[in-house]
């Protein structure tokens, strides 16, 4: 057994956003009467610094490709929700070096350097599909050789609480093998739109005259929902209308998500959309929190994930066999 209980779990917060991999992180560990410290976060957009500075009491680090490895201070857990540009050159299946020039490449360096128990990373849901499979066989290949049995899959955060249909690709990874089991989530939100959703809500959240009339005429013969719902309007014009969100986006239209056909959602309600906390300080303008909420984590998703890494942990190590352990290379897609 690790004894997780007898120090602090340290852990490091790449790609940070506005925090919602350490709002996470804390809630499973008081969950569990563990301490958890968070010992170093980076974040290169100037506006997510400042909201999670106002809520940690912190400014995280800017770019982490300008920070050494070695200066990263040791760590058990490393969680990254790392972007996912320059992926279009990853694929010519040469390994680490297949990854450098990405900024998966600066989380595959701290782990070489530091060899932290676990990890947990973070991205769309098209990263399995990306260059036909390639992009993301090519991180785990990355992984396996830097010493790390991980695998991934698919979560959808409307599955753990959240009324938001939100599928992300999650990878996680040991230094030593373990037992993992994913969180299967409850299949349905606990929170339901209706709750998250603020009254008397100020003109300047409400859509135009023509943008309304628009949005009526597109979903004309359609049943009309008899409960609170949130109208999307996707790429072909096709407006459909549920009592949950579609994914928030960080650079959508700002009214390509509608309540009730009617206004856009608040910061408030997109944060609750994310699961953050009613206590979440919010200190910066719409269109910032717009952007900050689009690119964060769903904290009840992530929250699942870190419990059961935490229970593989506490548990013994185990021995891989052949089959699995070539799972685990390929990618266990």
């Amino acid at each position: 057994m690790m004894g997780l209980m007898d120090d602090p779990l340290k852990y490091i917060d790449l790609f940070c956003g506005i925090g919602g991999f350490r709002v996470a992180m804390s809630q499973a560990a008081e969950g569990r009467g563990m301490a958890s410290e968070c010992v170093f976060s980076s974040e290169i957009d100037p506006d997510a610094q400042k909201a999670y500075e106002a809520n940690f009491g912190e400014k995280p680090t800017g770019d982490i490709g300008e920070v050494r490895a070695e200066d990263v201070p040791d760590h058990d857990l490393l969680f990254a929700g790392f972007p996912c540009q320059a992926f279009s050159i990853i694929g010519d299946r040469r390994g680490f070096d297949d990854v450098r020039g990405t900024l998966f490449f600066d989380i595959a360096r701290i782990l070489k350097e530091k060899r932290p128990k676990a990890f947990v990373l973070e991205n769309v849901k098209q990263l399995r599909s990306h260059d036909g499979g390639r992009t993301i066989s090519t991180i785990m290949r990355t992984l396996a050789e830097l010493g790390y049995h991980a695998e991934c899959k698919v979560l959808n955060a409307l599955d753990f609480g959240v009324p938001q249909k939100r599928e992300r690709v999650f990878i996680v990874g040991f230094r030593e093998p373990r037992r993992f089991d994913w969180p299967g989530g409850s299949g349905e939100a606990t929170t339901h739109l209706e709750d998250i959703l603020e009254e008397d809500v100020p003109a300047f959240y409400h859509a135009s005259p023509k943008i309304r009339e628009s949005r009526m005429a597109r979903r004309e013969g359609k049943p009309t929902p008899d409960r609170a719902t949130v109208w999307h309007e996707n790429k072909g014009g096709n407006v459909s209308a549920h009592p949950f969100s579609c994914a928030l986006r960080a650079g959508a239209s700002y009214n390509y998500l509608l309540v009730n056909g009617e206004r856009r959602l608040t910061e408030r309600e997109m944060l609750r959309l994310q699961g953050f906390p009613e206590d979440y300080e919010i200190v910066c303008g719409y269109a910032a929190t717009r952007k900050q909420a689009g690119n964060s984590v769903a904290v009840p998703c992530v929250k699942a994930v870190v419990h059961s890494v935490l229970d593989s942990l506490e548990g013994d190590a185990v021995e891989v066999g052949a089959e699995r352990a070539i799972q685990i290379y390929e990618g266990a897609l």
